[in-house]
């Protein structure tokens, strides 16, 4: 029996484009630049800006253990495809190199002027070398009885293969000579994760003085290597590739494919190596790159400290007032302080919007908490992509199946930097009663879609939420997204008809009632909506907010479009490969970076304002290789709030950036900016909604 969930077969672009294409990889690292003008941004808090240069290495980080690993495996194999903006794999490595080592320049430029404006506020990162003599010898007593012991020091020998350091810690290289028998050695220590990489320094007063972990590894490690002489030493850090395929064909059990990929991660293939130049040495760096089997061009050396990422951990919240924005506490609507439960909630409003992180995710766990204990709840089915490593959602899931609940849970394993924190939940759900149905090899599942049964005066009823986001409490807490819970029964119904697909691993319904889903309908729904409003002309009006736009046929639909006059706004928080026509009045692309991640995929059509949310972003694998819900707001009040805040962004101008003709993205300096910022202007518009009259059906 074929248990394999079949999908349509798509096209696929092959030709290049430069007068309409932007290079997805340089389009990404411009993404990454409007972070780090965050760090740059005049005004803005200094732990705020810390955090912006904290967020740009880590997504540096994401960038090369894939993107950049991609096309290191493309070049190794020979391939000379060009992409839709023109450029082979080997012509984008080296555009890449060029970009990225303009951006780091500018990081740690920033970097300095931000701590030297924490000096001035009495908060130092001191050199060891640079403290008394009394102060060097308290750390010498620390760093023996808190740091030492947990120091393992690796071999490096030329003539066996490297060794299976961690990837993305930091490392200390020593070059040293044994003093009995004179032989030359080199080692690798790893700085542990789990020690405070900021020390405190003893009798600093009222200033706050630190040194990091590693100089006060190096500056002691000869403690580590008695009877040695240490001729040299480096810190350095490396990143392996993390772009794994698991081929379908080879893997009927995707749960031990992904255990097996998962257990080889530190002996993957580097693609890149960072050495900084507070402590290194020259012939060290040398000889780790010819270990290590990198080329020049994926060798950095920093002028600075590695892994910046953790620098947001240099200060515990309070410590300096005035350093960070003032938080914007999550509302609750009142219509759930007014409600027996959940349940009754939603029977009051018909469908109710959470706009998250302004709205709290907490009624969502509520619903979830709820159904677990109430005795009406029949059956709870909810997919899961990513959840938090302590998830609220799941143990209630688990709490649930205890209790005797039917409770069957698509588990995407494939979520990638998720893929061990989910299979450990998968275990634990299983072990609980619930049924677990793991994605295949082929498809991920990356909709976000809950549906509960409850047996209401002799029947059964069903809510159902669908999202843009993830089901994840610490997320929903930074990135902005759109929740909907709703009684509505067609969505109900399609909400069945999609964990039946998903768990009996049947053929799609021959039409779902109100949903669009990929790979099977959703490509072609948004077609026919972009041609609809291409037909129309000047008439026609296309908004669409997402966080990546890369698809090749939709990105010719809206060249055409745009031709045709249609008035078109782009919400592209990340990737956009789509190059606007030079001088084109009716076509902008705008970018907003700020406090939150935008992350809701909202969009628009039509002067009757055709609205839809999803899942999925305009991209290849998202309408072709994933699992994706796009579904509509038909609800009155629902939509002009989610207008409302198109409305905001479209015209923020203090975080939006505007996409040229050159694929440079720039400010708009046309307008007033003080008073654009849509973030605040959508988190100002919740507080103002929490009546509970604003949900009642006659408002509607």
């Amino acid at each position: 029996m074929n248990t394999t969930i079949r999908k349509p077969k798509t096209g696929s672009t092959t030709f290049s484009d430069p007068q309409k294409f932007i290079n997805r990889e340089l389009s990404w690292l411009n993404f990454n630049a409007r972070v780090l003008e965050e760090a740059a941004r005049p005004g803005k808090p200094l732990l705020d800006r810390l955090k912006f240069i904290a967020i740009f290495s880590s997504n540096l980080d994401e960038f090369f253990m894939v993107r950049v690993a991609g096309l290191c495996k493309l070049v190794q194999a020979g391939v000379q495809k060009r992409d839709p903006a023109g450029y082979t794999p080997a012509e984008q490595l080296t555009l890449i190199r060029k970009k990225i080592s303009g951006l780091l320049k500018k990081q740690y430029q920033l970097l300095r002027e931000i701590l030297a404006e924490f000096e001035q506020k009495q908060l130092k990162i001191s050199a060891f070398a640079d403290l008394s003599e009394k102060k060097q010898q308290k750390l010498r007593k620390f760093f023996t009885g808190n740091i030492l012991p947990a120091l393992t020091p690796l071999a490096i020998d030329r003539n066996k293969p490297f060794p299976l350091i961690n990837p993305g810690t930091l490392q200390l290289a020593i070059s040293f000579n044994l003093r009995k028998s004179g032989r030359k050695m080199t080692a690798s220590v790893e700085v542990p994760e789990f020690l405070d990489r900021f020390i405190p320094v003893p009798g600093g007063g009222k200033e706050k003085n630190f040194i990091l972990l590693e100089d006060l590894i190096s500056e002691n490690i000869s403690m580590l290597f008695p009877g040695c002489s240490i001729k040299a030493k480096q810190i350095f850090r490396v990143t392996r590739d993390m772009d794994y395929h698991i081929d379908p064909d080879e893997s009927e059990d995707l749960l031990h494919a992904m255990l097996d990929k998962l257990s080889r991660r530190t002996s993957r293939a580097p693609v890149r190596v960072e050495f900084s130049s507070r402590i290194s040495n020259n012939s060290l760096q040398k000889f780790l790159a010819k270990s290590l089997e990198l080329t020049d061009d994926l060798c950095y050396s920093l002028p600075g400290a590695l892994n910046l990422k953790q620098f947001t951990a240099l200060l515990p919240p309070d410590t300096l007032p005035g350093t960070e924005e003032l938080p914007w506490p999550p509302v609750t609507p009142e219509i759930f302080n007014h409600s027996d439960n959940v349940f009754e909630a939603i029977d009051k409003a018909k469908n109710i919007l959470l706009i998250h992180p302004y709205h709290s995710f907490d009624p969502l766990l509520r619903m979830l908490e709820e159904a677990a204990n109430d005795p009406d709840v029949l059956a709870i089915k909810q997919t899961l992509y990513r959840v938090s490593g302590n998830s609220p959602v799941v143990k209630a899931l688990q709490k649930a199946a205890e209790n005797g609940k039917q409770v069957t849970t698509v588990v995407e394993l494939k979520a990638r930097f998720d893929e061990s924190n989910n299979i450990a939940w998968a275990e634990l759900l299983d072990l609980s009663g619930a049924h677990v149905v793991y994605s295949e090899a082929e498809l991920k599942i990356h909709c976000k879609t809950l549906l509960i049964i409850r047996r209401e005066n002799g029947r059964l009823r069903r809510y159902v939420h669908f999202g843009t986001g993830n089901y994840n409490d610490r997320t929903a807490r930074q990135y902005s997204d759109l929740s909907l819970l709703s009684n509505d029964q067609k969505l109900a119904d399609d909400a069945a008809k999609l964990f039946n697909l998903l768990s009996g691993k049947t053929e799609p319904p021959e039409k779902w009632e109100a949903i669009y889903v990929s790979p099977f309908d959703l490509r072609r729904k948004l077609s026919a909506l972009i041609e609809k409003e291409t037909a129309l002309g000047p008439k026609g009006r296309i908004i669409a907010k997402m966080n990546s736009f890369s698809d090749p046929e939709l990105i010719r639909q809206i060249h055409s479009a745009a031709a045709a006059g249609v008035k078109i706004d782009l919400i592209v928080r990340g990737i956009c490969c789509l190059r606007p026509p030079e001088n084109c009045k009716n076509l902008r692309i705008i970018s907003i970076i700020d406090r939150y991640l935008e992350h809701a995929r909202i969009f628009c059509f039509g002067a009757e304002k055709r609205l839809y949310c999803a899942s999925a972003d305009w991209m290849p694998r998202n309408l072709d290789r994933r699992i994706e819900v796009m579904f509509p707001v038909t609800d009155r009040q629902i939509a002009g709030n989610i207008m409302q805040i198109l409305e905001f962004q479209i015209n923020d101008r203090q975080q939006g950036w505007l996409l040229n003709n050159s694929g440079n993205y720039v400010k708009d300096e046309t307008a007033d900016t003080k008073t654009s910022r849509s973030q605040r202007k959508i988190y100002d518009m919740v507080c103002q909604f929490q009546k509970i009259n604003d949900f009642s059906p006659e408002n509607k």
